[in-house]
């Protein structure tokens, strides 16, 4: 299954305005990153969001937040999102938020 183009869209048009973002394809999906660093993406109709350990840990026990695993072995610090989890532009930019709190944190690549 391709990545549903109508979620990277979203993050696109949210992420326009940051000069130190850029995107590619990955992983059959698309991820976006933030001075280098990966911060988000989608995969088939999920949201990947990159999120450190603790912040990941909290979301997971939001209802459609599952742990990023695509290989059979779940990745620690990333959770994926169902769409129902961010139907809204609102529920979007508070995880697309998250992500970039988390993400500053890391060294610039």
């Amino acid at each position: 299954m391709a990545y549903d183009e109508t979620i990277a869209q979203r993050i696109e048009k949210a992420l326009a305005r940051s000069q130190a973002l850029s995107h590619r394809k990955m992983f059959g999906g698309i991820g976006y990153f933030f001075n280098g660093n990966m911060l988000c993406g989608v995969y088939q109709d999920k949201l990947i969001l990159r999120l450190g350990a603790t912040a990941a840990r909290k979301l997971l026990l939001k209802e459609h937040v599952v742990p990023f695993d695509v290989t059979g072995r779940p990745i620690t610090g990333w959770v994926m999102v169902e769409k129902q989890g961010f139907r809204s532009e609102p529920e979007l930019k508070e995880l697309r938020q998250l992500a970039k709190t988390f993400v500053r944190t890391l060294p610039a690549k």
